[in-house]
């Protein structure tokens, strides 16, 4: 099974693939990161590069085909699961990170117990609306953590503002929408935004104050280590 990390995840938060990394070794997982992984194409795709993108998809799969993958990032996640076999006509046996942790919880290779902290969950636009994974994320959280919902939630969740370019086109905009979800958390007076985004969490993190913004991989970690303290 190969860990793909992704470049956000790779280059800018590194502490994702040190908690998930953690987590796997924890629960005793064989796997494997790729030292030459390359982008898979996603942000090319959101952004019109169609033909940049299948040189990009073409040179990744020929370094994952024929293993399992799972992904930090849902991106990739999406990239992987939906446009690799509508562009290239190739299947991907991929999972997201908090698909792949439900399922060692479930299987007893994680024992959890409950965090203190108010945490919120925030829909990345990749795992929600584009591939219906509602769920998943949220029955993690509510195994260890006091999960309250914003208002704007699943189907009607508000974008961090990141995605498809914008964040680099217009970051003015993109940062006042990262503020009108930080609001979002407020109103219920949530401690702690995790979600299953690094681009959620890079964008929101800029303007989140004292609140906390943590991967799903993060805050499981966390969980792990009070609980062996």
């Amino acid at each position: 099974m190969i860990y793909f990390r992704g470049c956000v995840t790779r280059e800018k938060l590194k502490e994702i693939q040190e908690a998930t990394e953690e987590i796997l070794k924890h629960a005793d997982i064989d796997y494997k990161i790729l030292e030459d992984e390359s982008c898979c194409g996603s942000f090319l795709l959101r952004t019109g590069f169609v033909d940049e993108t299948k040189e990009v998809m073409k040179n990744t799969f020929n370094k994952i085909k024929g293993e399992k993958i799972i992904t930090s990032c849902a991106g990739c996640y999406k990239t992987f699961k939906k446009d690799y076999p509508e562009i290239l006509g190739e299947e991907i046996d991929v999972m997201h990170t908090s698909e792949f942790f439900n399922d060692l919880i479930k299987n007893g290779k994680l024992e959890v117990t409950f965090l203190d902290e108010k945490v919120t969950y925030h829909d990345p636009c990749h795992l929600g609306r584009h591939l219906e994974e509602y769920d998943i994320p949220r029955d993690v959280l509510r195994k260890i953590s006091d999960l309250t919902e914003m208002k704007r939630n699943k189907e009607d969740a508000r974008c961090c503002g990141a995605g498809a370019g914008v964040r680099s086109a217009f970051p003015e905009i993109t940062e006042n929408i990262a503020k009108m979800r930080i609001s979002d958390a407020d109103e219920v007076k949530a401690e702690i935004i995790v979600t299953s985004c690094p681009f959620c969490i890079l964008n929101l993190k800029n303007i989140s104050g004292n609140k906390e913004v943590l991967d799903i991989s993060e805050i499981i970690l966390r969980q792990i280590k009070q609980e062996e303290s």
